[in-house]
């Protein structure tokens, strides 16, 4: 764990998540900003600022959790599709220096935004990930 980071401090029990899914080293939770309903990441337990600091096994595990939770969010929400989002330093607009993968779900009838986020509240965030680790 790392002293100053919002994702460690949630995997110590310092901070509250909406956890879908955890394992023994991932964990996902819901986006606290999301730029659409069900919006989660998907983050390692052991703290890495950048996917290349990562050793090339553990992104494979890292992404292989995506398409159980991708799916369970496309079940609870009834989403159309999913764009996955990862970035790397600060230039790439990497907020959160703790590796972590983007699952947003997308809606036909909304389009395709990046930028736009939501501020939602903890019962909202809660009724959702109760609905989504249903389908886990």
């Amino acid at each position: 764990m790392v002293v100053n980071c919002i994702f460690c401090d949630i995997l110590s029990g310092k901070r509250n998540a909406h956890i879908l899914y955890e394992d023994d080293d991932h964990v996902a939770f819901l986006d606290r900003y999301p730029i659409d309903i069900g919006h989660s990441l998907v983050v390692p337990k052991e703290h890495h600022e950048k996917i290349t600091d990562m050793n090339p096994n553990n992104v494979g595990e890292l992404f292989s959790v995506i398409p159980r939770v991708a799916s369970a969010i496309l079940s609870a929400t009834g989403a159309d599709a999913f764009s996955l989002g990862q970035n790397n330093g600060r230039a790439a607009k990497q907020i959160i220096p703790h590796v972590h993968v983007h699952i947003i779900p997308r809606y036909n009838h909304k389009g395709t935004i990046w930028t736009k986020r939501a501020i939602s509240n903890d019962g909202e965030l809660s009724t959702l990930a109760e609905k989504i680790r249903k389908f886990i």
